[in-house]
């Protein structure tokens, strides 16, 4: 049995430089607007890809929201994130269609082709995996979406070979977070 090393990360390795000028109208826009609060996480993240300890620092600051509030809502709501992702969002699908096809025998073969958990980005940012409860192409099952890209009746094998073909160029565009 092989043990993987645990690579130390060096401190400057996970420091993101976030420009905060950049959300001076997302602020100004919602600033008093009434239930402003998501409104002004969603414009965030979509202008950073995730939602920064910074952005959440500045917003705090500049509207009056709370932080506990705003991160409360940040973490109940899954369509927000706290960390960067990937170029490429894996979703698999485990809803019961796709559960009943094994669709967890997908999600255990891209963890080992990708070498992350689910929920967790690839060191060379590239992919972020996924999980969700349900794509609604019950009939492709078992699936998987990446960016607009649906990939259905998948094998452990032929979801590994989407990633492989990605990785090559052959197939695939970017995710837009």
């Amino acid at each position: 049995m092989r043990i993987a090393r645990i690579r130390e990360k060096k401190q400057e390795d996970t420091i993101e430089v976030v420009d905060l000028k950049l959300l001076d109208p997302i602020i100004e826009k919602f600033k008093f607007t009434k239930g402003n609060m998501i409104p002004i996480l969603q414009h965030t993240q979509n202008l950073y890809g995730f939602v920064p300890k910074e952005a959440f620092v500045k917003i705090a600051q500049e509207t009056g929201l709370k932080l506990s509030d705003m991160y409360g809502v940040a973490t109940f709501y899954a369509q927000f994130r706290l960390k960067p992702v990937g170029k490429y969002i894996i979703k698999v699908c485990h809803g019961t269609a796709c559960h009943v096809q094994n669709s967890t025998a997908i999600t255990e073969a891209l963890q080992e082709e990708l070498g992350v958990k689910d929920g967790e980005t690839t060191e060379d940012n590239l992919f972020t995996l996924e999980s969700v409860a349900c794509l609604g192409c019950c009939s492709l099952a078992p699936v998987m979406m990446i960016g607009d890209e649906t990939f259905g009746k998948l094998t452990d094998k032929s979801s590994r070979e989407v990633i492989r073909k990605i990785r090559e160029g052959e197939i695939g565009t970017p995710c837009k977070n």
